[in-house]
Order: C-alpha cells, then sequence, then structure tokens
C-alpha cells in the first residue's frame, strides 16, 4: 500500500511533468503554432484530469494521504488545493473555447488559468511535504 508521502511524491513528479508540457504549449503559442499548441494542450488535458482522477480514486480507496503529516504539512495541501481544484475546473472550459475559437473569452480565462497553473506548481512542487 502506498504511504501519504509517496502519494505526494508522485503527485510532485506529474506537476512537473505537466507543466513541461504547459510551457511547451505556451511555446508552441509563441511560435504561433496554433495546432501544435492545441495538440499540446490536449495532451496536458487528459494527462492532468488523469491525474486528478487517479489521486481521488486513491483517496476513495482508503489511502490516507494526511495521517502521517503534520499540521503544517496539510495546511500546505489545502492551499496547494486551493491553487490545483480551480485549475482543474478550468482546464475543460479552456479547452472547450480553444477548440471552439473563441479567442477572447479563451485569452482571459487563459490568463487566469496561468495564475492559477503557477499557484498550483509552486505549492505542489515547493510546499507539499513528501518525505
Amino acid at each position: 500500500m502506498l504511504t501519504g508521502p509517496q502519494i505526494i511524491l508522485t503527485l510532485k513528479v506529474l506537476v512537473a511533468a505537466v507543466t513541461v508540457l504547459f510551457v511547451g504549449s505556451l511555446v508552441a503559442l509563441a511560435a504561433d503554432r496554433k495546432r501544435l499548441h492545441g495538440r499540446i494542450n490536449w495532451v496536458f488535458f487528459l494527462l492532468t484530469m488523469t491525474t486528478v482522477f487517479g489521486f481521488e480514486l486513491l483517496l476513495r480507496l482508503g489511502h490516507d494521504v494526511t495521517s502521517q503529516f503534520t499540521e503544517d504539512a496539510k495546511q500546505a495541501l489545502r492551499i496547494h488545493l486551493c491553487f490545483s481544484i480551480p485549475s482543474a475546473v478550468f482546464l475543460p472550459v479552456m479547452l472547450f473555447t480553444g477548440t471552439r475559437r473563441f479567442r477572447r473569452l479563451h485569452l482571459a480565462l487563459g490568463w487566469m488559468f496561468c495564475a492559477l497553473w503557477a499557484g498550483t506548481f509552486v505549492t505542489g512542487i515547493f510546499f507539499l511535504p513528501h518525505e
């Protein structure tokens, strides 16, 4: 059975991996490669949603992620969730507005998503305990 710290370490690796995809998507956009931007975003979406649902499944199967954590560590996880949950909610909306070419709405939401993802990355990589 996986321990809480092992699950958190796995989560950190996955956050780092999808962040590389996200940066690649932005680079493709900056290079005016919109189609590549969209394709990378599909992969980003699928991997992120797989992570979210996998993490939720582990919790539902009875893996108590936080039982070994201090109160400070639990607070760090709560702060991380304040960024990661809205990010996960934004993803399908971003995908929809991008594929339907609702450019203005997509760009506006994109800036908000970038801020949320930056919070997800920083709190997920640097604040969550895995020891």
